[in-house]
Protein backbone atom coordinates (compact mmCIF):
# COMPACT_ATOMS: atom_id res chain seq x y z
CA UNK A 1 0.00 0.00 0.00
CA UNK A 2 1.06 3.58 -0.56
CA UNK A 3 -0.38 6.76 0.95
CA UNK A 4 -0.81 10.16 -0.71
CA UNK A 5 -1.97 13.53 0.58
CA UNK A 6 -2.43 17.01 -0.82
CA UNK A 7 -4.50 20.13 -0.19
CA UNK A 8 -6.28 22.31 -2.74
CA UNK A 9 -5.95 26.09 -2.65
CA UNK A 10 -9.47 26.37 -1.19
CA UNK A 11 -8.52 24.18 1.79
CA UNK A 12 -9.97 20.82 0.72
CA UNK A 13 -7.74 17.99 1.94
CA UNK A 14 -7.38 15.03 -0.44
CA UNK A 15 -5.93 11.72 0.79
CA UNK A 16 -5.56 8.32 -0.80
CA UNK A 17 -4.43 4.82 0.13
CA UNK A 18 -3.50 2.89 -3.01
CA UNK A 19 -3.85 -0.89 -3.04
CA UNK A 20 -2.00 -2.30 -6.02
CA UNK A 21 -3.87 -5.62 -5.93
CA UNK A 22 -7.34 -4.13 -5.41
CA UNK A 23 -9.99 -4.71 -8.07
CA UNK A 24 -12.19 -1.76 -7.08
CA UNK A 25 -12.10 1.82 -5.82
CA UNK A 26 -13.88 3.73 -3.06
CA UNK A 27 -14.41 7.49 -2.88
CA UNK A 28 -15.72 9.40 0.12
CA UNK A 29 -16.29 12.95 1.33
CA UNK A 30 -15.89 13.25 5.10
CA UNK A 31 -17.56 16.42 6.36
CA UNK A 32 -16.73 17.41 9.93
CA UNK A 33 -20.26 18.30 10.94
CA UNK A 34 -23.02 16.56 12.83
CA UNK A 35 -25.63 16.99 15.53
CA UNK A 36 -23.16 18.57 17.97
CA UNK A 37 -22.79 21.49 15.54
CA UNK A 38 -26.52 22.26 15.51
CA UNK A 39 -28.52 24.75 17.54
CA UNK A 40 -31.62 23.46 19.39
CA UNK A 41 -33.91 25.16 16.87
CA UNK A 42 -32.58 23.09 13.95
CA UNK A 43 -31.87 19.80 15.74
CA UNK A 44 -31.68 17.06 13.10
CA UNK A 45 -30.67 19.33 10.22
CA UNK A 46 -27.34 17.51 9.58
CA UNK A 47 -29.10 14.18 9.00
CA UNK A 48 -31.87 15.88 6.98
CA UNK A 49 -29.24 17.59 4.81
CA UNK A 50 -27.51 14.25 4.22
CA UNK A 51 -30.76 13.00 2.65
CA UNK A 52 -31.04 16.13 0.50
CA UNK A 53 -27.64 15.47 -1.09
CA UNK A 54 -29.32 12.67 -3.06
CA UNK A 55 -32.23 14.87 -4.12
CA UNK A 56 -30.73 16.87 -6.94
CA UNK A 57 -28.14 19.46 -7.93
CA UNK A 58 -27.99 22.28 -10.47
CA UNK A 59 -27.03 19.66 -13.08
CA UNK A 60 -28.98 16.58 -11.99
CA UNK A 61 -32.40 15.66 -10.66
CA UNK A 62 -32.83 13.08 -7.90
CA UNK A 63 -33.73 10.52 -10.60
CA UNK A 64 -30.62 11.42 -12.61
CA UNK A 65 -28.43 10.72 -9.57
CA UNK A 66 -30.10 7.37 -8.95
CA UNK A 67 -30.00 6.24 -12.59
CA UNK A 68 -26.46 7.42 -13.29
CA UNK A 69 -25.02 5.71 -10.22
CA UNK A 70 -26.93 2.53 -11.07
CA UNK A 71 -25.67 2.64 -14.66
CA UNK A 72 -22.07 2.20 -13.50
CA UNK A 73 -22.96 -0.41 -10.87
CA UNK A 74 -21.97 1.90 -8.03
CA UNK A 75 -22.70 1.14 -4.41
CA UNK A 76 -23.35 4.47 -2.75
CA UNK A 77 -24.67 5.69 0.57
CA UNK A 78 -24.13 8.17 3.39
CA UNK A 79 -24.40 8.42 7.16
CA UNK A 80 -24.59 11.10 9.83
CA UNK A 81 -23.61 10.89 13.49
CA UNK A 82 -22.92 13.36 16.27
CA UNK A 83 -19.72 14.65 14.65
CA UNK A 84 -19.43 13.66 11.00
CA UNK A 85 -21.43 13.31 7.81
CA UNK A 86 -19.93 10.95 5.24
CA UNK A 87 -20.87 10.38 1.58
CA UNK A 88 -19.30 7.50 -0.31
CA UNK A 89 -19.36 5.45 -3.49
CA UNK A 90 -17.77 2.11 -4.39
CA UNK A 91 -17.06 1.28 -8.06
CA UNK A 92 -14.90 -0.61 -10.51
CA UNK A 93 -11.76 1.39 -11.44
CA UNK A 94 -12.92 2.02 -15.01
CA UNK A 95 -15.85 4.05 -13.64
CA UNK A 96 -13.78 6.05 -11.17
CA UNK A 97 -13.92 9.35 -13.08
CA UNK A 98 -17.69 9.15 -13.57
CA UNK A 99 -18.35 8.25 -9.93
CA UNK A 100 -16.05 11.03 -8.75
CA UNK A 101 -17.89 13.63 -10.83
CA UNK A 102 -21.35 12.50 -9.67
CA UNK A 103 -20.39 12.39 -5.98
CA UNK A 104 -18.64 15.75 -6.03
CA UNK A 105 -21.64 17.28 -7.82
CA UNK A 106 -23.93 15.87 -5.10
CA UNK A 107 -21.89 17.77 -2.49
CA UNK A 108 -23.29 21.02 -3.96
CA UNK A 109 -27.04 20.28 -3.61
CA UNK A 110 -29.83 22.32 -5.17
CA UNK A 111 -31.98 22.09 -2.01
CA UNK A 112 -35.13 22.38 -4.11
CA UNK A 113 -38.08 23.33 -1.93
CA UNK A 114 -40.43 20.70 -3.39
CA UNK A 115 -37.86 17.94 -2.82
CA UNK A 116 -37.21 19.41 0.63
CA UNK A 117 -40.87 19.21 1.64
CA UNK A 118 -41.21 15.67 0.29
CA UNK A 119 -38.05 14.46 2.05
CA UNK A 120 -39.13 16.07 5.32
CA UNK A 121 -42.01 13.58 5.43
CA UNK A 122 -39.53 10.74 4.97
CA UNK A 123 -37.41 12.02 7.87
CA UNK A 124 -40.47 12.35 10.12
CA UNK A 125 -41.43 8.76 9.29
CA UNK A 126 -37.88 7.66 10.14
CA UNK A 127 -38.10 9.40 13.52
CA UNK A 128 -41.40 7.60 14.19
CA UNK A 129 -39.81 4.29 13.18
CA UNK A 130 -36.96 4.73 15.65
CA UNK A 131 -39.46 5.47 18.42
CA UNK A 132 -40.29 1.76 18.23
CA UNK A 133 -36.66 0.67 18.69
CA UNK A 134 -36.03 0.44 22.44
CA UNK A 135 -32.24 0.13 22.34
CA UNK A 136 -31.92 3.14 20.05
CA UNK A 137 -34.06 5.27 22.35
CA UNK A 138 -32.12 4.00 25.36
CA UNK A 139 -28.74 4.88 23.82
CA UNK A 140 -29.98 8.30 22.72
CA UNK A 141 -31.31 9.02 26.21
CA UNK A 142 -28.06 7.83 27.80
CA UNK A 143 -26.05 10.13 25.53
CA UNK A 144 -28.30 13.03 26.46
CA UNK A 145 -27.93 12.33 30.19
CA UNK A 146 -24.19 11.65 30.11
CA UNK A 147 -23.39 14.74 28.03
CA UNK A 148 -25.89 16.84 29.94
CA UNK A 149 -25.86 20.40 28.53
CA UNK A 150 -22.95 19.47 26.23
CA UNK A 151 -23.49 19.43 22.42
CA UNK A 152 -21.89 15.99 22.03
CA UNK A 153 -25.12 14.57 23.45
CA UNK A 154 -27.38 16.13 20.81
CA UNK A 155 -29.81 13.80 19.04
CA UNK A 156 -28.77 12.93 15.49
CA UNK A 157 -32.34 12.55 14.24
CA UNK A 158 -33.75 15.51 16.13
CA UNK A 159 -37.43 15.48 17.09
CA UNK A 160 -40.70 15.63 15.21
CA UNK A 161 -41.04 19.24 16.36
CA UNK A 162 -37.57 20.44 15.40
CA UNK A 163 -37.40 18.67 12.03
CA UNK A 164 -40.96 19.68 11.27
CA UNK A 165 -40.01 23.31 11.88
CA UNK A 166 -36.83 23.43 9.76
CA UNK A 167 -37.15 25.61 6.68
CA UNK A 168 -35.20 25.24 3.45
CA UNK A 169 -33.64 28.64 4.18
CA UNK A 170 -32.32 27.41 7.53
CA UNK A 171 -30.87 24.34 5.83
CA UNK A 172 -29.13 26.49 3.20
CA UNK A 173 -27.59 28.65 5.92
CA UNK A 174 -26.42 25.55 7.79
CA UNK A 175 -24.92 24.13 4.59
CA UNK A 176 -23.15 27.40 3.84
CA UNK A 177 -21.70 27.54 7.36
CA UNK A 178 -20.52 23.92 7.68
CA UNK A 179 -19.74 22.60 4.18
CA UNK A 180 -16.64 24.70 3.60
CA UNK A 181 -13.90 22.77 1.72
CA UNK A 182 -11.54 23.35 4.64
CA UNK A 183 -14.01 21.37 6.78
CA UNK A 184 -14.07 18.42 4.36
CA UNK A 185 -11.66 15.56 3.69
CA UNK A 186 -11.85 13.77 0.34
CA UNK A 187 -10.61 10.21 0.72
CA UNK A 188 -9.99 7.51 -1.88
CA UNK A 189 -8.96 3.91 -1.41
CA UNK A 190 -8.25 0.89 -3.56
CA UNK A 191 -7.22 1.02 -7.22
CA UNK A 192 -6.73 4.56 -8.57
CA UNK A 193 -4.25 6.87 -10.26
CA UNK A 194 -3.16 9.54 -7.77
CA UNK A 195 -2.31 12.15 -10.38
CA UNK A 196 -5.79 11.70 -11.85
CA UNK A 197 -7.34 12.03 -8.39
CA UNK A 198 -5.57 15.37 -7.93
CA UNK A 199 -6.69 16.53 -11.37
CA UNK A 200 -10.32 15.53 -10.78
CA UNK A 201 -10.31 17.14 -7.33
CA UNK A 202 -9.20 20.45 -8.77
CA UNK A 203 -11.70 20.28 -11.66
CA UNK A 204 -14.76 19.31 -9.62
CA UNK A 205 -14.02 20.73 -6.16
CA UNK A 206 -11.45 23.49 -6.63
CA UNK A 207 -14.13 26.15 -7.22
CA UNK A 208 -15.93 25.53 -3.90
CA UNK A 209 -15.96 28.71 -1.79
CA UNK A 210 -13.80 28.64 1.32
CA UNK A 211 -14.89 30.07 4.69
CA UNK A 212 -14.36 29.48 8.37
CA UNK A 213 -16.16 26.41 9.76
CA UNK A 214 -14.40 25.75 13.05
CA UNK A 215 -16.07 23.65 15.72
CA UNK A 216 -16.13 24.85 19.30
CA UNK A 217 -14.79 21.93 21.34
CA UNK A 218 -16.08 22.38 24.87
CA UNK A 219 -14.68 20.45 27.85
CA UNK A 220 -16.98 17.97 29.55
CA UNK A 221 -17.09 16.95 33.20
CA UNK A 222 -19.40 13.96 33.82
CA UNK A 223 -21.79 14.12 36.76
CA UNK A 224 -23.86 11.36 38.38
CA UNK A 225 -27.19 11.03 36.58
CA UNK A 226 -29.91 8.37 36.44
CA UNK A 227 -33.07 8.08 34.39
CA UNK A 228 -35.83 5.51 33.91
CA UNK A 229 -37.73 5.26 30.63
CA UNK A 230 -40.93 3.27 30.18
CA UNK A 231 -42.43 1.70 27.07
CA UNK A 232 -45.62 -0.26 26.59
CA UNK A 233 -45.52 -3.88 25.42
CA UNK A 234 -41.81 -4.17 26.17
CA UNK A 235 -40.81 -7.82 26.44
CA UNK A 236 -37.25 -7.24 27.68
CA UNK A 237 -35.80 -4.53 29.88
CA UNK A 238 -32.59 -2.72 29.06
CA UNK A 239 -29.89 -0.77 30.87
CA UNK A 240 -27.13 1.48 29.55
CA UNK A 241 -24.21 2.73 31.65
CA UNK A 242 -21.79 5.46 30.59
CA UNK A 243 -18.53 6.78 31.99
CA UNK A 244 -15.61 8.89 30.87
CA UNK A 245 -13.19 7.60 28.25
CA UNK A 246 -10.31 8.91 26.08
CA UNK A 247 -10.99 11.45 23.34
CA UNK A 248 -10.12 10.86 19.68
CA UNK A 249 -6.81 12.69 19.99
CA UNK A 250 -5.73 10.80 23.11
CA UNK A 251 -3.23 7.97 22.58
CA UNK A 252 -4.76 6.19 25.57
CA UNK A 253 -7.65 5.25 23.30
CA UNK A 254 -5.76 2.09 22.29
CA UNK A 255 -5.67 0.84 25.86
CA UNK A 256 -9.39 1.64 26.14
CA UNK A 257 -10.15 -0.37 22.97
CA UNK A 258 -8.36 -3.41 24.34
CA UNK A 259 -9.90 -3.18 27.80
CA UNK A 260 -13.40 -2.76 26.36
CA UNK A 261 -12.82 -5.93 24.32
CA UNK A 262 -11.72 -7.81 27.46
CA UNK A 263 -14.76 -6.63 29.39
CA UNK A 264 -17.53 -6.67 26.83
CA UNK A 265 -16.78 -8.30 23.49
CA UNK A 266 -19.59 -10.38 21.98
CA UNK A 267 -17.75 -13.63 22.76
CA UNK A 268 -15.16 -14.63 25.33
CA UNK A 269 -15.42 -11.48 27.46
CA UNK A 270 -16.32 -10.95 31.12
CA UNK A 271 -19.84 -9.82 30.29
CA UNK A 272 -20.27 -12.81 28.00
CA UNK A 273 -19.16 -15.40 30.57
CA UNK A 274 -20.81 -13.77 33.59
CA UNK A 275 -24.10 -12.71 31.99
CA UNK A 276 -24.85 -14.15 28.57
CA UNK A 277 -23.31 -17.62 28.87
CA UNK A 278 -25.09 -18.16 32.21
CA UNK A 279 -28.42 -17.22 30.68
CA UNK A 280 -28.85 -14.21 32.98
CA UNK A 281 -28.98 -11.71 30.12
CA UNK A 282 -30.18 -11.78 26.52
CA UNK A 283 -27.26 -9.58 25.51
CA UNK A 284 -24.46 -7.55 27.08
CA UNK A 285 -21.59 -5.45 25.74
CA UNK A 286 -18.92 -2.88 26.63
CA UNK A 287 -17.38 -0.45 24.15
CA UNK A 288 -15.19 2.65 24.06
CA UNK A 289 -16.19 5.63 21.91
CA UNK A 290 -13.68 8.42 21.22
CA UNK A 291 -14.98 11.75 19.93
CA UNK A 292 -13.69 15.23 19.22
CA UNK A 293 -12.31 16.48 22.54
CA UNK A 294 -14.41 14.06 24.60
CA UNK A 295 -14.81 10.32 25.00
CA UNK A 296 -16.91 7.74 26.79
CA UNK A 297 -17.13 4.12 27.78
CA UNK A 298 -20.57 2.58 27.58
CA UNK A 299 -21.95 -0.77 28.65
CA UNK A 300 -25.28 -2.34 27.87
CA UNK A 301 -27.38 -5.23 29.10
CA UNK A 302 -30.76 -6.66 28.10
CA UNK A 303 -32.66 -9.02 30.39
CA UNK A 304 -36.07 -10.06 31.68
CA UNK A 305 -37.78 -7.18 33.51
CA UNK A 306 -37.69 -8.93 36.89
CA UNK A 307 -33.97 -9.67 36.52
CA UNK A 308 -32.73 -6.32 35.21
CA UNK A 309 -31.64 -4.82 38.55
CA UNK A 310 -29.69 -7.93 39.58
CA UNK A 311 -28.10 -8.26 36.15
CA UNK A 312 -27.35 -4.55 36.12
CA UNK A 313 -25.53 -4.83 39.42
CA UNK A 314 -23.29 -7.56 37.98
CA UNK A 315 -22.55 -5.34 34.99
CA UNK A 316 -21.71 -2.39 37.26
CA UNK A 317 -19.39 -4.63 39.30
CA UNK A 318 -17.58 -5.61 36.10
CA UNK A 319 -17.13 -1.93 35.25
CA UNK A 320 -15.93 -1.11 38.79
CA UNK A 321 -13.29 -3.88 38.69
CA UNK A 322 -11.83 -3.54 35.19
CA UNK A 323 -8.38 -4.94 36.05
CA UNK A 324 -9.70 -8.39 36.93
CA UNK A 325 -8.34 -10.12 33.85
CA UNK A 326 -5.50 -12.53 33.10
CA UNK A 327 -2.56 -12.18 30.73
CA UNK A 328 -4.31 -14.70 28.48
CA UNK A 329 -7.39 -12.46 28.42
CA UNK A 330 -5.22 -9.55 27.36
CA UNK A 331 -3.53 -11.44 24.54
CA UNK A 332 -6.83 -12.90 23.36
CA UNK A 333 -8.40 -9.43 23.14
CA UNK A 334 -5.46 -8.04 21.16
CA UNK A 335 -5.64 -11.00 18.78
CA UNK A 336 -9.35 -10.48 18.17
CA UNK A 337 -8.91 -6.77 17.43
CA UNK A 338 -5.90 -7.49 15.19
CA UNK A 339 -7.84 -10.10 13.23
CA UNK A 340 -10.69 -7.66 12.63
CA UNK A 341 -8.26 -5.00 11.45
CA UNK A 342 -6.63 -7.34 8.94
CA UNK A 343 -9.98 -8.56 7.63
CA UNK A 344 -11.18 -4.97 7.26
CA UNK A 345 -8.02 -4.25 5.31
CA UNK A 346 -9.25 -6.62 2.60
CA UNK A 347 -12.05 -4.16 1.79
CA UNK A 348 -11.34 -0.86 0.03
CA UNK A 349 -14.56 0.54 1.47
CA UNK A 350 -13.58 -0.27 5.05
CA UNK A 351 -10.12 1.18 4.52
CA UNK A 352 -11.76 4.29 3.07
CA UNK A 353 -13.70 4.71 6.31
CA UNK A 354 -10.66 4.04 8.49
CA UNK A 355 -8.33 6.53 6.83
CA UNK A 356 -11.05 9.13 6.32
CA UNK A 357 -12.15 9.16 9.94
CA UNK A 358 -8.55 9.02 11.13
CA UNK A 359 -7.63 12.10 9.11
CA UNK A 360 -10.79 13.98 10.12
CA UNK A 361 -9.95 13.60 13.81
CA UNK A 362 -6.18 13.53 13.89
CA UNK A 363 -4.81 14.69 10.51
CA UNK A 364 -2.72 11.53 10.54
CA UNK A 365 -2.45 8.39 8.44
CA UNK A 366 -2.09 5.01 10.10
CA UNK A 367 -1.40 1.98 7.96
CA UNK A 368 -2.77 -1.41 8.98
CA UNK A 369 0.76 -2.41 9.96
CA UNK A 370 1.25 0.60 12.23
CA UNK A 371 -2.16 0.09 13.84
CA UNK A 372 -1.39 -3.57 14.50
CA UNK A 373 1.97 -2.69 16.02
CA UNK A 374 0.40 -0.07 18.30
CA UNK A 375 -2.38 -2.38 19.48
CA UNK A 376 0.02 -5.25 20.13
CA UNK A 377 2.10 -2.92 22.31
CA UNK A 378 -0.78 -2.37 24.77
CA UNK A 379 0.24 -3.84 28.12
CA UNK A 380 -1.34 -4.33 31.52
CA UNK A 381 0.73 -1.41 32.77
CA UNK A 382 -0.58 0.85 30.01
CA UNK A 383 -4.16 -0.14 30.82
CA UNK A 384 -3.54 0.67 34.48
CA UNK A 385 -2.17 4.06 33.46
CA UNK A 386 -5.22 4.72 31.29
CA UNK A 387 -7.52 3.79 34.18
CA UNK A 388 -5.77 6.35 36.38
CA UNK A 389 -7.26 8.96 34.04
CA UNK A 390 -10.49 7.18 33.01
CA UNK A 391 -11.71 4.76 35.64
CA UNK A 392 -14.39 3.06 33.47
CA UNK A 393 -16.73 3.42 36.47
CA UNK A 394 -20.12 4.58 35.09
CA UNK A 395 -21.48 7.98 36.09
CA UNK A 396 -24.72 7.69 34.10
CA UNK A 397 -27.34 4.93 34.33
CA UNK A 398 -30.43 4.82 32.13
CA UNK A 399 -32.99 2.00 32.21
CA UNK A 400 -35.90 1.18 29.92
CA UNK A 401 -38.62 -0.96 31.50
CA UNK A 402 -42.20 -1.96 30.64
CA UNK A 403 -44.85 0.70 31.30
Amino acid sequence: MSFHETKLENGLTVIGEHHKASQCAAIGFFVKTGSRDETPEIAGVSHFLEHMMFKGTAKRSALDITYQLAAIGAQSNAYTNEENTVYYVYVLPEYFDTAFEILSDMLRPALDENEFNTEKKVILEEIALYEDRPTFKLYEAAMREYFYNHPAGNSVLGTTETVGGISVGQMRRYFDSRYSPENITLSVSGQFDWERVCELSDIHCGHWDRHDADREVKPHMPTAREKILTKENLQMSHMCLMGEGPAAGDDMRYAAYVLACILGDSTGSRTYWELVDKGLAEGAAVDSEDMDGVGMVYSFVSARPEALDDVGEILQKIMRTPMEFSDDDLERAKTKIATRLVLQGESSMRRLMAIGVDWTYRQQYHSIESELKRLQSVSRKEIESMLAHYSFTPTTKVKMVPA
